[in-house]
């Protein structure tokens, strides 16, 4: 073995290695062996892999390397999203720089252009998923779009739409006035912003005065159908059945009670405005019956933006209103032509066509100018923004396609509730329930070109029709050839085609073999914030067309932030790149990276400031295993992950302690009889030891593992082989090596062999290279023939196995022996070399018999001359003392240290702390600070005060016991 560790000359070579010679296949050797399989959730295709990515990939291929070991046949099921939004404004960016649109293509030249950035950059995230060590079966490899997938997403809607759940209907929707599209609600990000909330008077039709509505969108007041007060509100309650002139209109609305309305917030009266509002669309549903807002344009819903979110400015503007459509409760929409109409009457010239914030600033302007405006206060408020466009996002009455999701709702809540599906940790069930018993219907229209086509078609009379091609449909409905019928220009929502991904990605609708043998699927691996986008439809769709669960289990993950819990965003400066801590990077070139793209000089140079003084140096190499070794630690049943790089450091550093003890291993066995059919081998007290340490540690691992608690397999796993293998066993089968006892040398070779083979099986994994490097050079010297380590068993706890508890106590008796002569030297300065002479008082037999049967040990680790018990009857001289239960460890201090410069070296310690405390003591004491540092910090302030009054006693305690010498 090379004499250092160097990820970088292993991992990628491995890597090929193993998908080239396919094991990450199915690899049972038993046929009918039971299926382990996981889905990936489909990354986007036009994404690169980040921290949340690295952290789930890591989970999901740890469980499927641990499944495969244990001989399940094993599918981890690759595939990438096809991001319909985020694909479409990539390729039209490329379109753009050419100096056109996508308009100038025509929609079939643009798909392709699509299909052929796919194939030249659309595989970055996959090839990042290899380098993470990813084990996924590459010869399964699905697309959301490829031809198989979208069979099935055809298929789905069809019967859905056959069945009366899938139906076409207008409502609001998150609308993207630069995209034009609709969004789905996890695409829309509400943050706090400052803004202005406007007092408007909405004077009295029957002149008596005026009530003031506060609103932060004055423009849409175009668009009122009514003022809501509470119903208990005493001061309004005498002009329920009252109407108010409409400002700027000219249009009276009436005065109507809703329980909606908050009476401490603002006036207590609230500007009711359906066609824009998501809140306010509820109202006008729980009003729509009444008289004053039937007598409304379009019964009060009344839409006055165009798909840019502008004013309207004629009858005909934008939305297509050529057929009657119905959402499911049964409202039906006048035609285009007399709603165009309505609204375009409704809106005053002097606005129409003007984009919404000039609107707003106009209306405002003559609100003021005609005595309306009440007053104007500062607002901080939650504005909603597209992901992709960043623009604020409009909510609009357009017609869609939906998903009636309540039938498909109710058995999906019952399979959680009877336990065929189980999340974990089990609380997420509660967040699954409130959402799934709300349950609105699924907008799953999206007016973009990039996706699977909705396989609907029109006729001119507004008739529908929906099937698998044109030619299927005219055949189905005997339309004659010269029959206009014109496919729906929109795609269906991305969602909806990861829904299937569990039976879809089988090769559902066909009965496959895979399908048999891998549905329902075993785990998914996902964050809570999916629950409801993914989670639940995938839920309802799989048993809808399966009749099965999906999955039997949901291992829900919390979301990765920063060192300080801090949400990792570009804006922030703190994104990290795993393939950065991989790789390393430099700072400049780290620096130009998390700037690359800042609008904003003052925060571009913000964050270039930040990341110079927290990565001076750059970010260094760390590889693959440190880090999945850092997010298996990290792993908790937590909602949050802090993930701070100096733990990756620390399991780095594990890397090399685990390097440089195979390099022991290998030069202590290679080219000796390692005695490994030895049957008549001695087994020294270390070695009995050793063993029943590791197997306490199969079990622990593995219970953790099948319990989804990877921290604490990492746990078991990196204590075990840092402190028991290579601390102590290491160094106590020194002793045995250097014996004149060849059967012993025998048995410790084969023992030092055996414990470090499993310890790699062990930790595989989590940690797929450095253990697939070590174990091709020490499997041959333990006597096992084989081609990878990925396919041996996985270690199991023998739990019959003779465990030898007299060794287990002996060797830890030696161990706090050790500990209490090196806690001396530590405390008292004496030099670790020098060989010291010990006394031992008050021991038991039991002590007396664990020195007789391990003082070789005692000499060798713990550098000593000699061991000398003391009779009842004798004094102990001026000694250090450590205790082992009630055994006494007596070092005599006489002529051991320098007493007078031993008190100067304490006093100056003292001396430092004392200068020390009254800073941090301060800095607690200032309520100042107190009030406004974060948590953390003062709880970092509080630990650094503790552990100086700990050290200043413990310092003192030992000035006391020198000037006693």
């Amino acid at each position: 073995m090379e004499k250092t560790y160097s990820p970088h000359d292993i991992e990628q070579r491995w890597y090929q290695t193993w998908e080239q010679q396919g094991y990450f296949a199915d690899q049972a050797a038993d046929p009918d062996a039971e299926s382990y399989c996981i889905m990936i959730p489909p990354p986007n295709v036009t994404g690169s892999l980040h921290m949340g990515h690295a952290f789930q990939d890591t989970i999901m291929d740890a469980l499927t390397r641990y499944h495969r070991m244990k001989g399940y046949r094993t599918l981890w099921q690759p595939g990438t999203d096809h991001a319909g939004i985020a694909t479409q404004m990539v390729v039209e960016r490329l379109c753009n720089a050419e100096g056109k649109t996508r308009h100038d293509y025509g929609r079939d030249k643009f798909i392709e252009k699509v299909w052929q950035w796919k194939e030249e950059s659309g595989g970055t995230i996959t090839r990042q998923l290899r380098r993470m060590g990813s084990s996924l079966d590459w010869s399964r490899e699905r697309f959301t779009m490829d031809e198989g997938m979208s069979d099935a997403v055809q298929e789905v809607f069809i019967r859905l739409y056959e069945e009366g759940l899938i139906y076409r209907g207008k409502r609001l929707v998150n609308w993207d006035p630069v995209l034009h599209t609709a969004v789905s609600d996890l695409e829309v990000l509400s943050e706090e912003e400052s803004g202005f909330m406007w007092h408007i008077r909405y004077p009295l039709s029957n002149g008596t005065g005026h009530l003031i509505v506060a609103t932060t969108r004055p423009e849409t007041l175009l668009g009122d159908a009514a003022v809501a007060i509470h119903p208990n509100d005493e001061r309004y309650k005498h002009l329920l059945g009252e109407y108010v002139e409409l400002p700027l209109t000219g249009r009276r609305i009436p005065i109507i009670a809703d329980e909606y309305v908050d009476p401490e917030f603002g006036t207590g009266c609230v500007k009711i405005t359906p066609a824009h509002d998501f809140n306010d669309y509820e109202v006008w549903m729980r009003h729509r019956n009444h008289s004053a807002i039937q007598a409304l344009p379009n019964g009060g819903l009344i839409s006055i933006f165009t798909k840019d979110a502008r004013i309207k400015a004629d009858r005909f503007d934008d939305f297509s209103w050529g057929h009657k459509t119905s959402d499911d409760s049964g409202l039906e929409f006048a035609d285009e032509e007399l709603v165009g109409q309505a609204t375009s009457n409704l809106i005053p010239e002097k606005y129409r066509g003007l984009d919404r914030f000039d609107a707003r600033k106009q209306i405002v302007a003559d609100l003021e100018a005609q005595g309306l405006l009440e007053k104007v206060a500062d607002h901080k408020l939650m504005v909603p923004r597209g992901d992709r466009s960043q623009s604020v996002i409009e909510p609009l009455l357009t017609d869609q396609w939906y998903v009636k999701v309540a039938p498909l709702a109710e058995p999906a809540i019952a399979a959680v509730e009877n336990g065929d599906i189980k999340f974990v940790p089990d609380n997420w069930k509660n967040t699954y329930f409130d959402w799934m018993r709300n349950i609105q219907d699924w907008c799953i229209s999206r007016q973009i070109w990039w996706g699977h086509r909705i396989p609907a078609w029109y006729d001119d009379k507004g008739n529908i029709y929906v099937g698998r091609s044109e030619q299927a449909i005219r055949d189905q409905h005997h339309l004659p050839a010269d029959y206009p019928i014109r496919q729906d220009e929109d795609v269906l929502d991305t969602w909806f085609s990861s829904a299937l991904w569990p039976f879809s990605t089988l090769g559902w609708p066909e009965n496959t073999e895979e399908l048999a043998k891998h549905y329902p699927t075993s785990v998914l691996v996902t964050g809570f914030d999916i629950i409801f986008f993914w989670v639940a439809r995938m839920i309802m769709m799989g048993l809808k067309f399966q009749g099965q669960v999906p999955f039997k289990e949901v291992y829900i993950h919390g979301l990765v932030r920063d060192a300080e819990g801090q949400k990792m965003s570009k804006s922030k400066g703190n994104v990290l790149d795993p393939i950065d801590i991989i790789d390393g990077i430099e700072l400049e070139a780290l620096v130009a990276k998390r700037v690359s793209g800042m609008m904003q000089p003052h925060l571009a140079k913000k964050i270039e400031q930040s990341t110079r003084k927290q990565f001076p140096d750059g970010i260094s190499s760390f590889g693959t295993d440190a880090l999945r070794f850092t997010f298996a630690s990290l792993a908790s049943t937590g909602r949050d992950i802090r993930f701070d790089l100096a733990r990756t450091e620390g399991y780095r550093n594990f890397c090399n302690k685990l390097w440089n003890a195979a390099r022991y291993v290998l030069m202590n066995t290679e080219e000796q009889d390692n005695g490994i059919d030895c049957v008549e081998c001695h087994y020294s007290k270390a070695d009995l030891w050793i063993l029943a340490q590791l197997n306490h540690t199969i079990a622990a691992t593995t219970d953790a593992i099948d319990s989804y608690r990877f921290d604490l397999a990492a746990q078991a796993i990196y204590e075990f082989t840092w402190n028991e293998y290579c601390d102590w066993y290491l160094e106590l089968a020194k002793i045995s090596l250097q014996s004149d006892d060849l059967l012993l040398q025998q048995g410790t070779r084969q023992t030092l062999l055996k414990v470090l083979e499993t310890i790699l099986r062990l930790a595989h994994p989590i940690m797929p290279f450095i253990t697939e490097e070590i174990w091709q050079r020490v499997a041959p010297l333990a006597g096992i023939t084989a081609a990878t380590i990925m396919l041996q068993p996985y270690p199991k706890w023998e739990i019959a196995k003779a465990i030898d508890l007299f060794a287990e106590e002996q060797i830890q008796w030696v161990k706090e022996f050790i500990l209490g002569i090196r806690r001396i030297r530590g405390e008292m300065n004496i030099a670790p070399g020098k060989p010291l002479n010990v006394l031992l008082q008050n021991g038991s037999m039991a002590d007396q018999e664990a020195l007789q049967a391990t003082e070789s040990y005692l000499l060798k680790l713990g550098r000593l001359e000699s061991i000398t018990w003391l009779r009842v009857t004798d004094n102990a001289p001026e000694s250090a003392i450590a205790l082992v239960g009630e055994l006494k460890i007596l070092i005599p201090m006489a002529g051991l240290i320098n007493k007078e410069a031993e008190l100067a070296r304490l006093a100056k310690e003292i001396q430092k702390i004392a200068n020390d405390l009254p800073r941090v003591e301060g800095k607690l004491n200032n309520p100042a600070f107190v009030d406004k540092a974060p948590p953390e910090v003062i709880d970092k302030e509080r630990a650094k005060l503790a552990e100086l009054r700990s050290l200043l006693n413990n310092l003192e305690q030992q000035q006391e016991k020198i000037r006693a010498l």
